[in-house]
């Protein structure tokens, strides 16, 4: 069943192409996906961004299984922390202030899905 119209979570072409490239890239090994990282990244928004849980994914979306493993994969791999340091720094140069200066992860703790809901509805420009 093809979507017919966006969620309100789904990213632009010019967000996904800013997060695109901070994404780590496909396995080498295995086969080849299914679904899109696009598809997978606006599903796991959307999950965040609703409230809802990883099992109340519309059929539309990829399977809650798939979008469940990336998430923790991504968590533990530490690419939320990534995407928010990257955006961060985005949006403190477009206001006009300094770069922020590197955080010590060993010291600081984040819980990852807070940064993700954070910027599930953030336009970027």
């Amino acid at each position: 069943m093809a979507r017919q119209e966006p969620y309100p979570t789904d990213l632009t072409d010019a967000e996904w192409k800013l997060l695109a490239a901070l994404l780590p890239g496909p396995s080498k090994l295995g086969r080849p996906p299914r679904h899109a990282r696009r598809a997978v990244f606006n599903a796991i928004f959307y999950v965040l961004r609703s409230g809802g849980g990883w099992r109340l994914l519309p059929h539309d979306l990829p399977p809650w299984r798939l979008c469940y493993y990336y998430w923790a994969k991504w968590r533990d791999q530490g690419v939320w922390e990534r995407l928010h340091e990257a955006l961060r720094a985005r949006v403190r140069v477009a206001a006009g202030k300094k770069k922020p200066r590197r955080v010590d992860r060993e010291s600081t703790r984040l819980n990852s899905s807070h940064l993700v809901i954070s910027y599930a509805g953030f336009c970027l420009k």
